[in-house]
């Protein structure tokens, strides 16, 4: 696996698919969503270009995992 460094620029389609290397699976569509209706991860306009710097998005992603489960039953509690 070669990931960015990071602060790499990276655009919306390079950093879903840097997002899905790492094990985070994740669209560009679905990040162009997310931009429009919030909860993405942070971006820079470069003109109209949105561009992703790598450490904040690969931070992004892994504050959306859960706790460590052990069973489904921990989910219900």
């Amino acid at each position: 696996m070669n990931l960015p460094d990071d602060d790499a620029l990276l655009t919306r389609d390079s950093v879903a698919a840097a997002l899905t290397e790492a094990g985070y699976p994740i669209s560009g569509a679905t990040l162009a969503t997310k931009a429009t209706r919030g909860g993405g991860p942070p971006y820079r306009l470069f003109g109209r270009r949105p561009l992703y710097r790598w450490g904040e998005a690969i931070s992004w992603a892994e504050s959306k995992l859960s706790k460590p489960i052990r069973s489904t039953s921990e989910l219900a509690a």
